[in-house]
């Protein structure tokens, strides 16, 4: 039977507890620690407390994708509460180099962000944060008065609610009365996608940059309302290890991280050591762990003033589970972590002073550095594509990086910035460091093992059209405020014989979509043509012949056209005759008639569920595409007629039946296309789909190493995450909508497809000098050379596209999106 939990366990008991502030029971039913609280009664619980307790306010940030509220508890003593908007406005100013030497840094309150359980499978944060605030808004004392006085704590108590509520339901619907511990157990071991991340399967901790979820986005604009001086960061790790807080690996700092920042840390260590050598409790810092990816929540503080902690507790993913080091229960990863909540707020307070100039000192100097900096701007656009240049700013502003409208036409390597469609992103602004981070390119590192991807540069994450200037006073106009999603045109007026419209705006496969689903007769040109007006119309135009349509009305036909002009940012063509001045006319063989596409994802099992969630968000919350999301157990169990698109992402598909596997061949081989990605194509590759072949990892030649650089070695081997150049086939039909050849790949693997004999099986080949920007040992670029990106293979009537990589990525990767929905759209047509 599971062990009776009370408050004592948890709580110091130095301090007085005024009885009129309700204990969490009051509320649960139960104490923390004996079940895992799930997202309402919990929410209730917050609200509750902040009704009773003058020193907590709550407001809700924002909703998740399943409408979960989140919300921030501001947590400060009374008198502060009173002057909070004052409070806040001063502490923004330590943030301006122009004002912050106004703020006294003796006086000013430190402020501390604790953000608990980004991963909703690692629950002992989330449960913690009520034990935090429950202290924090009950306790008595001049010890609390002093850290209440003196500090400004911002609770994020479930930033993955929907994941969190995930989880937690499968563990308590699983619990025992008396506990099983055994690993096996089914307690222990949730399904497929896990409780981890959010409603799409997206890793939330990986968003703080590229802020793609409404969860995420929603935080940051807290953040930078506070812009914290410590930022808590609260996860579980594996059962058999004890409990990590940062510095993580020395050698694995971001460059662009000020020295002092590590320093810091490592100062905040020393309480949190203090801390657990008080409860028993074993730890280790500045091992496995590291600050590089500033996409992380404990990262991204680091590049912005302040001081970033993680903290991993060995997980009991359960109530309690065996575990090397005893029985690991539910209520112990609780305590640790409730522990170093208030080790941080007790280091936080002896070290207000040094962080709040810490803060300061950040702000100032990065000025400094941008005047010393030989790169004074970068020059960016997209001329034929203004809704990803949209996307693009937005996520500027977001990271409250200004950016100017370009004054003049700007020609910097080889590329060519019309004035009236570029823009200038000045490095002597205060986010400086940021904006390093964001457009600068690296390949040379300190150390070659890296805990998360070693690149994410994002003006070739979104293909972007940039170039570093030396100057930026000649090239600057005024402060763009904000950027309007764009709209397209309609050019020529309502048309009585066909419209046409190009497939280089990043909303053209909705677009499509639109029109197909309304029944509409829409065919793609495989070749170039001018029209009689002599405008040019590359591949991929699509075509919508009024004469052949059966089933809409004229009417319904233009007020499709309209909405796709505003609602999606397509400028769209009257053709006025069907008779074109130079190339095919629109009456040609050329033109092939679109399919709509029936998209199956498989899913489960061995599925990467990241990859399959990427999918998932992009065609349902950007393309507005329906998408079914068909498990592998019951793709072995039925007819697959209903669908025209299969998608494979990464996984081993070792669950798929031998009948299955015979089924999906003859499905294809009936005229229908099958989408793989990495592994999933070496899958198909070995069951002779597609015919595609794979480059052997060599052995390691070395007859003997140290066994101590085993890590070491074999880490630097992997592709953990770096950006690489490919050409494109831009007259393929998967390469349709693109302009220039070249293209920013990003790869997380090490396959390597052999290119084929047929010169027309691969539309995207890898340079001879691929690396653009991150870490690759010089075995595995040697490898990359030259290889294949992309396969395309006829199989039967059907045809099998294999990526190599993934152009999905974490939903940031917007340059190679297009790639994907072209073989979603125009697979049928790459025979």
């Amino acid at each position: 039977m599971s062990q009776p939990v009370d408050l004592t366990y948890y709580l110091p008991q130095d301090v007085s507890y005024n009885p009129a502030i309700p204990k969490p029971s009051t509320v649960l039913g139960f104490e923390v620690g004996e079940m895992h609280g799930e997202y309402h009664p919990m929410l209730t619980y917050y609200q509750t407390l902040a009704e009773a307790s003058p020193r907590i306010t709550l407001e809700v940030y924002a909703r998740s994708y399943e409408q979960r509220p989140l919300i921030m508890l501001t947590i400060t003593s009374e008198n502060n509460q009173e002057r909070i908007d004052a409070l806040k406005a001063q502490h923004q100013r330590l943030s301006d180099p122009a004002s912050a030497q106004e703020v006294s840094v003796e006086e000013a309150p430190v402020v501390v962000w604790m953000g608990y359980s980004v991963h909703g499978n690692e629950p002992s944060g989330t449960n913690a944060a009520m034990l935090v605030a429950y202290y924090l808004a009950a306790a008595q004392g001049p010890s609390i008065d002093s850290l209440l006085d003196n500090s400004i704590i911002l609770i994020d108590p479930f930033i993955n609610p929907d994941g969190m509520n995930r989880f937690a339901t499968w563990v308590n619907s699983r619990k025992s009365l008396h506990l099983s511990t055994d690993p096996h157990n089914i307690e222990q071991n949730e399904p497929w996608p896990r409780g981890r991340t959010n409603h799409y399967w997206f890793d939330l901790n990986r968003d703080w940059l590229l802020l793609q979820h409404p969860e995420s986005r929603g935080r940051l604009v807290k953040f930078h309302e506070w812009k914290p001086n410590v930022l808590t960061d609260h996860h579980e790790m594996g059962t058999d290890a004890t409990l990590f807080f940062q510095p993580g690996v020395p050698s694995r700092e971001n460059p662009n991280t000020p020295a002092s920042t590590f320093i810091l840390t490592e100062q905040l260590g020393k309480y949190h050591a203090k801390g657990l050598d008080a409860i028993g409790s074993l730890y280790y810092t500045q091992e496995n762990y590291d600050d590089f990816f500033y996409g992380k929540g404990s990262t991204y503080p680091d590049v912005n003033g302040g001081v970033g902690i993680l903290f991993e507790q060995a997980s009991s993913r359960s109530h309690a589970q065996e575990s090397e080091n005893g029985i690991l229960t539910f209520p112990f990863t609780i305590r640790n972590q409730f522990t170093v909540s208030l080790t941080t707020l007790q280091g936080a307070l002896a070290m207000k002073k040094e962080l709040l100039t810490h803060q300061r000192n950040f702000y100032q100097e990065a000025l400094a550095e941008a005047a010393e900096d030989p790169v004074k701007a970068y020059v960016f656009a997209i001329p034929n594509d203004p809704a990803r240049l949209y996307h693009f700013t937005q996520l500027l502003q977001q990271h409250q990086i200004a950016f100017y409208q370009s004054t003049q036409d700007i020609t910097q390597q080889d590329s060519h910035f019309p004035a009236d469609q570029s823009y200038v992103v000045p490095m002597a602004q205060k986010q400086y460091h940021l904006i390093k981070a964001l457009f600068e390119k690296n390949t040379t590192f300190d150390d070659s093992l890296f805990y998360d991807i070693s690149a994410w540069t994002m003006p070739l994450a979104f293909d972007l059209n940039y170039a570093p200037l030396t100057q930026r006073a000649l090239h600057t106009g005024e402060e763009v405020d904000s950027l309007a999603f764009p709209q397209g045109t309609l050019i020529g007026g309502k048309s009585e014989y066909a419209y046409v419209f190009e497939p280089d705006g990043y909303y053209a496969h909705r677009a499509i979509y639109r029109l197909l689903k309304a029944g509409l007769n829409l065919k793609v040109a495989t070749d170039t043509f001018s029209d009689a007006q002599g405008r040019k119309f590359d591949y991929g135009t699509i075509l919508l012949p009024l004469s052949i349509q059966e089933e809409a009305t004229k009417a319904r036909i233009d007020s499709l056209i309209e909405k796709i002009v505003t609602e999606d940012g397509i400028t769209v063509y009257n053709a006025s005759t069907g008779l074109n001045n130079d190339g095919i006319s629109l009456g040609s063989g050329k033109f092939v008639t679109l399919k709509k596409p029936e998209i199956a994802l498989l899913i489960e099992g061995g599925v990467n569920s990241y990859d399959a969630g990427e999918v998932w968000h992009l065609l349902d919350q950007r393309f507005q595409i329906p998408v079914t999301l068909l498990s592998i157990e019951k793709f072995n169990q039925v007819e697959l007629d209903r669908y025209n698109v299969l998608v494979m992402v990464d996984g081993s598909y070792r669950e798929i039946s031998t009948e299955a596997t015979e089924k999906l061949k003859q499905w294809v081989q009936k005229g229908n296309t099958l989408i793989a990605m990495q592994e999933a194509g070496k899958w198909l590759s070995d069951r002779q789909m597609g015919g595609f072949r794979y480059k052997k990892i060599p052995a390691d030649s070395a007859s003997r190493r140290p066994f101590a650089s085993r890590e070491a070695y074999q880490g630097a081997q992997v592709i953990g995450g770096a950006i690489f150049e490919a050409r494109l086939d831009v007259t393929h039909p998967i390469a349709y909508g693109y302009d220039d050849e070249n293209i920013s790949l990003f790869r997380s693997n090490s396959l390597f497809m052999e290119p084929a004999s047929n010169p027309y099986v691969h539309p995207v080949m890898y340079t001879e000098e691929p690396l653009l920007s991150g870490y690759i040992s010089e075995e595995k670029e040697d490898l990359l050379r030259g290889t294949a990106a992309v396969g395309v293979a006829n199989f039967g009537k059907g045809v099998v596209i294999n990526f190599t990589d993934n152009p999905n990525f974490r939903a940031f990767w917007f340059g190679t999106n297009k790639l994907f929905m072209n073989s979603l759209f125009f697979g049928h047509i790459m025979r």
